[in-house]
């Protein structure tokens, strides 16, 4: 009897596994491995066509980050709302104990050995999780009111300002609008909407005094690159000599001149863009945005299918992260915005990104797989 028993549990927990995996959105992990590959390709090309330093480090991350997305997804979403408060403390905490113990030339890591983890980085996570709870909490009567949102606006604005004072102005500043796509998300009054920006408008010279000096220069090199052609607007002016010089199909994969000749600084983090540009062209770098557009909009519209509120800020929250991050980093090689420091998803060297997207996006699929509407 008990070997029956045993045999039809064993059956059982098979079907469920097969029925979650058939769950899974596919044309999101196609997006991931394709993006992931152009990464390691781009990588082994910056590194003068070697896989080390960047390239093999690249690969192992990916496919660690790969086995943890899809752990993650098999985990059901509503442990995800249970330790969400957790999640926001311990996000808190480690950007404080980043001031006390960070490493760098400016202070934005902790370093475990020979790891170097970046708090800020998962603290994206940990603020889309714990907004996602608390609007779950509050009825759609309340949202009408503008006393409901201080605390959220708390919320985002006390990690935004702990990144701003590392001071990490791009990553401050990415956290604080997502918070604020998410208020907008769940519907938040135009009065207070009108009301923020007047009070934007107005604090912009206050906030212009309080900027560190290479700050500023960032901004002012943004509105003419030329100023300081041979210093703080050096990167911007290479990296649209790299992009034009690609033309329409690229000078081919490996034989990018001004990657290969080091004209182009950070080619293996921020710029790798650019480095993909110069190689494939127009047509390449269409093609990966493209595929961006198609990884979002699969992310995107699993909100809209899902049946609780905490579900659905949750995925939109997540899918306009990858948004964030794949706007900022092509704007600002392209000179559209201020060097920031914004990697591109999947594709730039750096760890904590990397898996900060793929836990993201496993969430995504945890909820996909488990409250999806039926």
């Amino acid at each position: 009897m008990n070997r029956n028993t045993n045999k039809f549990s064993s059956e059982t927990m098979i079907t469920v596994f097969f029925s979650k995996l058939l769950k899974i959105n596919w044309i999101i992990i196609l997006c991931l491995i394709l993006l992931g590959l152009v990464g390691v390709a781009s990588l082994y090309s910056a590194a003068g066509s070697d896989w080390n330093p960047w390239a093999r480090n690249h690969l192992i991350r990916l496919i660690f980050g790969f086995c943890l997305m899809f752990f993650i997804a098999f985990i059901p979403s509503h442990f995800f709302m249970k330790y969400s408060v957790l999640s926001f403390i311990l996000g808190v905490f480690a950007l404080i104990l980043v001031k006390i113990i960070g490493s760098g030339s400016v202070q934005r890591w902790i370093s475990f050995g020979s790891i170097n983890f970046q708090p800020s980085e998962i603290m994206k996570l940990a603020l889309i999780l714990i907004l996602a709870k608390y609007f779950d909490h509050i009825s759609k009567i309340q949202l009408n009111k503008l006393i409901p949102y201080i605390i959220p606006i708390l919320i985002i604005m006390i990690p935004g300002f702990l990144v701003i004072s590392q001071p990490d102005l791009g990553t401050g500043l990415t956290i604080i609008l997502l918070g604020l796509s998410i208020l907008f998300f769940v519907g938040i009054s135009m009065k207070f909407v009108i009301f923020s920006i007047l009070i934007s408008i107005s604090s912009i010279p206050f906030i212009w005094q309080q900027l560190y000096e290479y700050q500023k220069n960032r901004i002012l090199i943004f509105l003419n690159p030329e100023m300081d052609s041979l210093g703080s607007g050096y990167q911007i002016i290479q990296s649209k000599i790299a992009i034009g010089s690609g033309g329409l199909f690229g000078k081919g994969y490996l034989l990018g001149t001004q990657s290969r000749l080091n004209y182009l600084p950070e080619k293996h983090t921020d710029f790798i863009f650019t480095l993909i540009s110069e190689e494939l062209g127009f047509l390449g770098s269409i093609s990966i945005i493209l595929v961006f557009c198609l990884l979002i909009t699969s992310i995107m519209k699993i909100s809209f299918k899902v049946e609780s509120l905490f579900s659905k800020v949750v995925v939109f929250g997540i899918g306009f992260l990858i948004f964030l991050y794949l706007s900022l980093n092509i704007g600002m090689v392209c000179g559209l915005l201020p060097v920031v420091g914004a990697p591109l998803p999947l594709v730039s060297y750096g760890g904590t990104s990397l898996l900060t997207v793929l836990i993201g996006v496993g969430i995504v699929l945890s909820i996909n797989i488990h409250d999806k509407k039926v």
